[in-house]
């Protein structure tokens, strides 16, 4: 037999029977699910998804052959409420007695590096490359303020806002924080370094107080940082595994890689092939006994538009309520989902698409289904909206959410399109036909409607919200305002029940349906290929969750191509002032957005 054929033979033998060392390589970042278009999910092969990342270490744990997690730290920014994620899984793989070893090239090459520093905390072991370094420096949060340029053009912003929080159009209309903005800022990057703080507390066995001067004092050396405690050994990859096989296999020549493949030598094993092995095992169990009940999930990742789900090169993944909706139908009508976890994600958007998937939630606990919500990263204004039903929800302590309030306005470009020659003429049919035109401000009777609109779209949200919360009208205006809370402060104000991952969303979720604690998560509506390529039957079909729309062609030209996607997107998540928004320069997402991006490096 070809000795190459042999070797491979013998390599997958042991893969089946030898003591395993799990790798787990964090890089290229983590997303929450894999685009549904075929060339997104291409592009993201090579990114783990965090419900396997859980899922396989929850098996890791229990699993004999098992011996120790290896994670290559740092790259990619990972959000905030992944990362803690991520650390929940981590400590109770941990907590088993196994070695969870990370490993970084560097916490930040010159740069910010606190959040994937915060994530090696969960590990029982941390070692540093001796030539990188440790960007602990605390959070900054920035952002670019066009007032200034404006005013010099001759551009004058008009913007109503429901409440004082709703900052998203300040970036027009400002040259710095206002008072409201940077006071629900600072409480964000407080709560952030605290958490951070307090991990670093509990992992070196020091005060919070001495933990949070370690951050003021960084960034940190390699050298630096092992004197500091901060990291337990400095060494290059090869030592790293030499000493994580020693830990779990012996002293040897087998165990630093140099000997031969004896029946005790761990092999290395990258945690999806490992959850992918095992899943193949589990599904020949499953088939003997189909009916058994589950848990959907249902993934609601990006910004909310109206539509179908999809992806573009220019904005990401977005949910469309017509996709979420028929999840959700289709969940309430199967007979094996015996609850739903609804898994968000998102910064809001469309408020008529997320009303939309707001009624289906309520429909489907109507039905006897239970549903819980499980935050990751953002659940914020529309993200909050489609939240707010459930019979509970679960977020991060680090998740943004809250941003319960509307936005809308537009520029008057009158004076700056006069400085260069153009002026405008008009004919109408209507007395406001022309009150989103930018050549000229609202009038007072035209203010008055938005006034109208504003007030009518805060009042359904706070009214919905009170319901859905159990909370009085008085107290969610008090939260409301357009203010965004970080997890455990939304917690202390009735927005949401408790703090944690998924795995503890599922566990509500199983109590409320009165399910088995083994009962199955299950991606929902989980199809096989030819189950995309079928259409559906009808808008119920669980197939009609699972329709994508599809991003121009890139033959079109990059500029034809943004152009196309910014006009797409606008188009289903403002409405009717989709064309207002767009020379608004308003974020894409819609009325119901969270204000700024929020990423803590």
């Amino acid at each position: 037999m070809d000795s190459a054929l042999t070797g491979s033979l013998a390599r997958l033998a042991r893969q089946r029977t030898a003591p395993l060392i799990l790798e787990l390589d964090l890089t290229d970042g983590v997303i929450e699910t894999r685009p549904p278009d075929p060339v997104g999910a291409v592009m993201a092969r090579h990114q783990p998804v965090i419900g396997d990342i859980v899922a396989a270490l929850r098996l890791a744990a229990d699993d004999r052959r098992v011996r120790a997690l290896v994670a290559k730290v740092g790259g990619r920014p990972i959000g905030l409420g992944i990362v803690q994620e991520l650390r929940e899984a981590v400590r109770r793989f941990a907590a088993t007695g196994k070695p969870a070893v990370a490993w970084a090239e560097t916490f930040g090459e010159h740069t910010e590096g606190s959040i994937p520093y915060y994530l090696a905390t969960a590990f029982t072991t941390i070692y540093l490359q001796p030539s990188g370094g440790l960007g602990l420096t605390g959070l900054a949060v920035e952002r670019r303020f066009l007032r200034g340029a404006l005013d010099r053009l001759g551009v004058t912003m008009q913007v109503g806002a429901r409440h004082e929080y709703k900052s998203a159009a300040e970036q027009f209309t400002e040259r710095g924080f206002s008072g409201p903005a940077r006071e629900a800022t600072e409480r964000v990057a407080e709560s952030v370094t605290r958490q951070i703080a307090e991990a670093i507390a509990e992992r070196a066995s020091v005060s919070r107080d001495e933990a949070t001067r370690l951050i003021l004092q960084g960034p940190y050396l390699a050298d630096q940082a092992l004197a500091a405690r901060l990291v337990d050994a400095l060494g290059y990859r090869d030592e790293v595994y030499a000493a994580v096989r020693k830990q779990v296999a012996g002293a040897g020549p087998a165990a630093d890689g140099a000997g031969s493949a004896g029946p005790d030598r761990p092999e290395l094993l990258y945690l999806g092939r490992y959850l992918r092995s095992r899943e193949l095992a589990n599904r020949a169990r499953q088939l003997a006994g189909p009916r058994q009940r589950v848990v959907a999930v249902i993934r609601a990742v990006g910004a909310i538009r109206r539509g179908r789900s999809g992806r573009s090169p220019v904005f990401g993944t977005a949910m469309g309520s017509d996709s979420i909706t028929a999840a959700l139908r289709s969940a309430a009508a199967d007979p094996r989902v015996g609850a739903i976890v609804l898994r968000v994600n998102s910064p809001g958007g469309s408020y008529v698409a997320s009303d939309a998937i707001w009624r289906e939630v309520v429909r489907a606990r109507a039905a006897g289904k239970p549903v819980v919500v499980s935050m990751s990263d953002v659940a914020a204004s529309g993200g909050y909206f489609i939240s707010m039903a459930a019979d509970a929800i679960v977020a991060q302590p680090g998740t943004v959410t809250g941003s319960i309030g509307v936005i809308l306005g537009k520029p008057v470009l009158g004076e700056m399109l006069g400085r260069a020659g153009i002026t405008t003429d008009s004919v109408v049919t209507g007395r406001h036909a022309a009150m989103f035109s930018v050549a000229q401000p609202f009038t007072d009777e035209e203010w008055a409607l938005v006034n109208q609109w504003l007030d009518s779209i805060y009042a359904d949200f706070t009214g919905k919200v009170a319901a859905g919360r159990g909370l009085p009208a008085e107290r969610v205006h008090e939260i409301a305002r357009g203010r965004i809370w970080i997890g455990e402060d939304a917690r202390e104000h009735g927005l949401v029940d408790e703090l944690g991952g998924l795995e503890e969303a599922a566990s509500i979720a199983r109590r409320r349906a009165g399910l088995p604690a083994t009962a199955p998560l299950t991606g929902y509506p989980r199809m096989g290929p030819l189950d995309r390529l079928r259409p559906a039957f009808s808008s119920e079909d669980r197939k009609a969750a699972a329709r994508t729309s599809v991003a121009p062609s890139l033959a079109d030209g990059a500029g034809a191509l943004a152009g196309a996607v910014v006009a797409d997107l606008l188009a289903e998540t403002w409405g009717p002032v989709a064309g207002l928004a767009a020379r608004l320069g308003l974020p894409a997402h819609g009325p119901l957005m969270l204000p700024g991006a929020w990423t803590f490096m």
